[in-house]
């Protein structure tokens, strides 16, 4: 059943997406006066769809989920009539021909502003961007930021939310640097900003990978203040099976003294398959256990530790201080969703030359799995975070298909600007030779990507 829905999840988010890359395209292509042939969402056998009486054009759903395409009359690819020859791509004018390949991530990039738009005047209650802990060997706590002072801006890009401090924070993966963070202090009433440096080695690195960029930095939002006390346990669990029972306080863990439940379950998932040492008070004595969270793997397949302990209900109040209304107007949602796309846009290609240099590792590449897996759990949170979902895929789309390699839009752009330049086009064996090797890097890319995929789930 899980199976089932992570694919109809999948095919909920990436069809739509897919549809609307092939037909920028397709409906470019008939405003320039080419004759588009085969419309078809997937490659591969025709599963169904109809042909056009006023056009012929045949509209279909192929077999293999994996894509799309628009076929055009060309000479390349069959003979054509005499009285045709004005309607086939390869006689068109290179700026036709770069505007018709163009037009595919074109659209990609004006689904993400579109659905980044909607996002943006969606008034939504979040945390204020005040710190609410720093973590001990963290960058935040080697640049001794203050908890409670609210942050501002990251390596001088303003930030009005923890979202947009994350992906600031992201984009410096790989990194051996100082990150900026401005911060603003309200004490005695008095409003004032500093800079702080904090030192960053491989950022999101080593021992630090698969953690969100905001735990490997170190500095948590505001987070409740919930008493680290076992309200159930499962039969099975580690917890259940190495001595913890219902209604054990937890003081500490491996000597590090534990006041909540939030930093109990941190140093829990930080240490799959690691022997911890609990100290646990239970009817006024101080118990000792030793515990080894068993190790699991999450959506996107990073191993965690997980003991099997639940928490003891509590009532949970955010003060108001860490509360904030985010509203935005039409006209600033729309800045904003350009803005977001441009600086996702710009750190999607950073990624990819720091995965190229070997700054940061090829495990990190993902495929058509990972993807399915993020668009069900984006089903499982909310419709904005569908749509949020949505919105990346689609800008990975287009900058994906506009890298200069052969094969791809981008590579095909760069194939028509030499066009322009030279007056002709490439040869044939020219074109062909450079479509192979296009096609050996992208087969390449996806056996490593869906073997990355793969390894998460075991």
């Amino acid at each position: 059943m899980t199976f089932l829905l992570t694919l109809l999840a999948a095919i909920f988010v990436l069809g739509p997406l897919i549809a609307l890359h092939e037909w920028g395209h397709y409906i470019v292509a008939r405003l320039c006066g080419v004759k588009v042939l085969t419309y078809s969402i997937g490659f591969g056998p025709k599963l169904f769809g109809w042909t056009s009486k006023k056009s012929g054009i045949d509209y279909r759903i192929s077999a293999l989920p994996l894509g799309g395409y628009v076929k055009m009359l060309d000479e390349r690819e069959g003979e054509v009539a005499a009285d045709e020859q004005h309607l086939a791509f390869n006689c068109q004018h290179p700026l036709k021909k770069i505007a018709i390949v163009a037009a595919g991530p074109i659209m990609n990039f004006v689904i993400a502003i579109a659905l980044f738009w909607v996002l943006f005047m969606t008034p939504s209650e979040q945390l204020a961007t005040k710190i609410g802990q720093v973590l001990p060997d963290t960058p935040a706590a080697m640049a001794q930021l203050p908890v409670g002072d609210k942050i501002v801006a990251i390596d001088g890009h303003k930030v009005q939310t923890w979202e947009g401090i994350n992906y600031r924070l992201a984009g410096r993966m790989g990194e051996t640097d100082n990150v900026s963070v401005t911060l603003q202090s309200d004490a005695e009433g008095n409003n004032t900003t500093k800079t702080y440096q904090a030192p960053v080695k491989e950022f999101m690195q080593g021992n630090a990978q698969g953690k969100d960029a905001l735990s490997s930095f170190g500095m948590i939002p505001w987070q409740p203040n919930i008493a680290p006390i076992v309200g159930d346990l499962t039969p099975d669990g580690a917890a259940s099976r190495q001595g913890l029972q219902v209604g054990d306080r937890i003081t500490a863990i491996n000597g590090e003294e534990i006041s909540d439940w939030i930093s109990a379950t941190r140093i829990i998932r930080d240490s799959p398959e690691t022997l911890l040492s609990f100290t646990v008070l239970r009817d006024g004595n101080s118990v000792q256990l030793s515990i080894m969270p068993q190790g699991k793997k999450d959506n996107l397949g990073n191993d965690y530790g997980q003991i099997g302990a639940m928490v003891a209900e509590s009532e949970i109040v955010i003060p108001d201080a860490y509360k904030t209304t985010v509203v935005y107007g039409p006209g600033e949602s729309l800045v904003k969703s350009f803005k977001k796309t441009e600086q996702l846009a710009v750190m999607t290609v950073s990624s990819m030359g720091k995965m190229l240099s070997g700054m940061i590792g090829l495990e990190n590449l993902s495929g058509p799995i990972t993807i399915a897996k993020v668009a069900k759990q984006s089903f499982d949170i909310s419709w904005q975070m569908v749509l949020s979902t949505a919105a990346l895929i689609s800008l990975s789309l287009a900058v994906l298909n506009l890298l200069p390699i052969p094969v791809l839009d981008g590579g095909h752009i760069v194939y028509y600007v030499i066009e322009l330049i030279r007056g002709k086009p490439l040869s044939e064996g020219v074109q062909m030779v450079g479509l192979n090797i296009g096609l050996l890097l992208l087969a390449g890319f996806m056996v490593l990507a869906i073997g990355n995929d793969i390894s998460r789930l075991f």
